[in-house]
């Protein structure tokens, strides 16, 4: 499921074959499309629309290029028009300091539209484009003014989003979302790659922002819905995953954000989700830690899945989850659990997969040894083909602070020792540690490599939870 999170197709560029346009875009999986209003008429006109469509949406607003010929009573009439059922956002709002178009009324109409979606408790979406000679700085007026007027508690979304990773994670700490236009398959757009490629929440939608800005291989010709397929391939290359994994994941986002009434079967618990070409397990959410850093204590969502379970799922569950589990290129027990707290369950699991001929790997906190006070690593030789083990800090104390569970400082030993142990039983061993900030990384590397004997691999740290 494609959906195109803002469009204009309002635009004379379009005319005469609007129902052709969205008929194209609906053939290549486009499943709704959020049409964005730029000033009174044509808010009207993508309410209209929405009408006529069961799978339109409309926001209403005024560009800031269009502030300055606002007239007196288009706010009231905007705000009748945001009664609208099919109005899920007001926009497109914001600042435009590219053509120096009356910056002074840009401000104060942003303000009372920002007022306007307080009264009607509809999400923003914003317009942000800076100078030539200063392209990051509408920025800091933007966030000012959503500070002052609140706008931050409305939500809503940063469109066509072209400033950097530092801003976006910003953004994303705020609770807004970004969203990327066909810019993002550029060439030459580098900076804005580096922020698809290094957002760790994926708090994140596609748009066309159509009939602008078509995405390579069809730049400098007319925009349009069916082309958002570019945009979302290649924001699934940048991040190392599948289209289907963008699809789910921005699907999901523009859902939530706009409250589109859609309903899928990601809404259900996850016992088995996949991710790229494998298929990860979610047999428990019972844990024994409570890491800083772990983003359950803040969203139960992974790739688009969710993932807090109302039930220990029996195997038979779980199988029925994973069906032909051939298909896959591993099996990974990975939820937002301890698999060997389910050590029954991960073992039969883990022996069914292993007689499919299947490629199994554990993501573990290596406490299982003193959880069940034996060692369990023997048990599940044979079973389990890659180990990683959560290494986390390079001693016991820091550990006890950003790991905290009941073992206090016993806990760290033991994650070595089982470190150590697994590689007397499983082909492959890795220790892994989160970046935290002030982490010693390179010292968690070294106690991984150099003596404890495994390699070691670095998981990105989620600053905006």
């Amino acid at each position: 499921m494609l959906i195109d999170s803002h469009a204009h197709l309002f635009f004379d560029d379009f005319k005469g074959e609007v129902d052709q346009v969205i008929e194209r875009a609906r053939q290549v999986g486009v499943a709704y499309f959020v049409n964005v209003g730029t000033d009174l008429a044509t808010s009207r006109q993508v309410v209209a629309l929405a009408q006529k469509y069961p799978f339109i949406f409309a926001a209403v607003g005024v560009h800031p290029h269009d502030v300055e010929k606002m007239a007196e009573g288009e706010l009231r009439e905007l705000e009748q028009l945001a009664a609208d059922e099919k109005v899920v956002a007001i926009g497109e709002i914001g600042l435009d300091y590219h053509y120096e178009h009356s910056p002074e009324q840009q401000e104060k109409r942003l303000r009372d539209l920002i007022q306007l979606a307080h009264r009607v408790k509809l999400p923003l979406v914003i317009h942000c484009r800076g100078s030539q000679a200063d392209p990051q700085g509408v920025f800091d007026d933007i966030f000012k003014i959503l500070d002052e007027e609140r706008g931050w508690q409305c939500g809503g979304v940063f469109h066509c989003y072209t400033g950097n990773l530092a801003t976006a994670r910003k953004i994303q700490k705020k609770g807004f979302y970004i969203s990327f236009s066909g810019i993002v398959t550029f060439p030459k757009a580098t900076e804005l790659h580096e922020v698809a490629q290094g957002l760790v929440r994926d708090r994140f939608l596609i748009e066309t922002d159509a009939p602008y800005l078509a995405p390579v291989p069809q730049r400098g010709k007319r925009n349009e819905p069916a082309l958002i397929r570019f945009t979302a391939q290649k924001i699934a290359e940048l991040q190392g995953v599948t289209l289907d994994d963008i699809e789910r994941v921005t699907a999901r986002n523009a859902r939530d954000l706009f409250g589109l009434p859609i309903e899928w079967p990601e809404d259900r618990p996850k016992l088995a989700y996949r991710i790229r070409n494998s298929l990860y397990l979610n047999i428990t959410n019972q844990c024994t830690l409570a890491c800083a850093f772990c983003p359950k204590f803040d969203d139960w969502m992974v790739k688009g899945h969710y993932l807090k379970l109302d039930h220990e799922p029996p195997s038979a569950e779980i199988y029925d989850a994973i069906g032909d589990p051939t298909h896959y290129q591993e099996v990974v027990f990975c939820g937002y659990g301890e698999p060997t707290l389910a050590l029954d369950r991960l073992k039969e699991i883990a022996s069914w997969l292993k007689g499919k001929g299947v490629k199994t790997r554990l993501n573990t906190e290596g406490l299982g040894n003193l959880v069940h006070g034996r060692n369990i690593l023997p048990e599940l030789k044979g079973l389990i083909d890659a180990i990683s083990i959560s290494l986390n800090a390079p001693d016991a104390k820091t550990y006890a602070k950003i790991c905290p569970s009941r073992f206090g400082e016993l806990a760290y030993p033991a994650v070595k020792e089982f470190i150590q142990e697994a590689k007397n039983h499983i082909p492959e061993v890795v220790a892994s540690a989160v970046a935290l900030p002030k982490l010693d990384i390179e010292a968690c590397r070294y106690i991984a490599e150099q003596e404890l004997g495994v390699s070691f691999r670095v998981r990105p740290y989620d600053e905006v939870g």
